[in-house]
């Protein structure tokens, strides 16, 4: 592939910080090529916590193919770091490698890099360009980037309804509104998130298990429950496999134990009305290092998540049928003004199969 300009170099970048979209968190999804006279000559992606960044894994693929990266430009979808943590200084790497030009997408919002590694490649005298492709970047790590700059994950609520807006019968029947395909879709953004999130309702309707399981990944995300009253049966599909989160309300010492006997965390965040602290969970979750979260729950967990100011956008699959006087999407208060309504904008709109997916994001 030949690159001809800076907008093809960053955009194969792109794909390849796409390879790490399941692996990297709690660090950020990061792909880097490496290119001279419009020749690729390394690329890579950040692997799982702990082991090479981005351009680390670009510069050694150049060295495997026996291309010399001296002068070369190096086109990254994140800044490059500039602190020790887990790994090394990319910064100080490709100072060694003697390349001459980073393109950058954008800026890291970690406080320990926030320009820091820019700063240190343009007084080692490499030719620094930034903004390239930064909304894309942006989008690739828009957890990250929630993380570090508000202390909180991207929180997304996914739902499946009818076109009517009716996600079961009255009966609890749910299975299935919306078609295979976008049951798939549904899980593929399940994989990306670093948590999956529901209630105890859902937990007693349906027994869900909250696993990734129509897509292949290599690691599935941290499961969560709102149990206010530690009510979950210790039988629950949920509770089978790796341990998982419930958060309460109230403290309830021998339930807690039962649960921590099967090496699940409880987690007592109260607020002033006897449930949960949603504001304050999605604070913890964030000192937990989680950057996304995806909410599959009941209209009654919707809404409270919505009423609080805790979810960032709406991942819709509509089908298209009508079903009639049956369970809705989010349990809100009816309105007396329409001055009062939730505002929303339309960030991406598909088809998947014969259902329609929607990406909106509050205002």
């Amino acid at each position: 592939m030949k690159i001809a300009n800076d907008q093809q170099g960053m955009a194969l970048a792109l794909e390849w910080a796409a390879k790490g979209l399941f692996i990297t968190a709690p660090n950020p999804r990061v792909g880097c090529v490496v290119v001279r006279d419009g020749i690729v000559l390394g690329a890579g992606h950040t692997q799982a916590v702990g082991h090479a960044h981005a351009e680390i894994q670009a510069l050694a693929d150049a060295q495997h193919r026996g291309n010399a990266v001296r002068g070369a430009t190096l086109y990254v979808t994140l800044e490059p770091c500039s602190h020790h943590g887990r790994t090394p200084p990319c910064a100080d790497a490709l100072i060694r490698a003697g390349v001459s030009r980073v393109v950058s997408a954008i800026s890291d919002p970690n406080p320990l890099v926030a320009g820091a590694g820019l700063e240190r490649l343009g007084a080692a005298g490499i030719e620094v360009v930034t903004d390239v492709m930064r909304d894309a970047a942006l989008e690739m790590n828009i957890g990250f980037f929630s993380r570090m700059q508000r202390g909180k994950p991207w929180v997304r609520m996914k739902a499946a309804a009818s076109l009517d807006g009716k996600t079961a019968l009255h009966n609890g029947v749910s299975q299935w509104i919306t078609s295979a395909p976008a049951r798939e879709d549904g899980h593929a953004w399940r994989a990306r998130a670093c948590a999956i999130l529901t209630g105890i309702g859902t937990v007693k309707a349906d027994d869900p298990q909250l696993t990734v399981r129509s897509v292949a990944t290599p690691r599935q995300p941290q499961r969560i429950v709102i149990d206010s009253r530690l009510e979950i049966d210790l039988s629950a599909r949920v509770l089978q496999g790796a341990p998982v989160w419930i958060v309460c309300a109230h403290a309830d010492p021998a339930r807690q134990a039962a649960l921590e006997s099967l090496d699940h965390e409880v987690i007592c965040l109260p607020n002033a009305s006897g449930k949960v602290d949603l504001p304050q969970l999605m604070r913890e979750l964030g000192r937990r290092q989680i950057n996304e979260v995806h909410v599959e729950a009941g209209f009654k967990l919707n809404g409270s998540l919505l009423r609080e100011g805790c979810i960032d956008e709406l991942l819709l699959y509509l089908a298209p049928s009508l079903i009639g006087d049956a369970a809705g999407l989010f349990d809100l208060p009816a309105l007396t003004s329409l001055s009062g309504k939730t505002e929303l904008v339309f960030h991406d709109v598909k088809q998947i199969g014969p259902d329609l997916r929607i990406l909106a994001r509050l205002t």
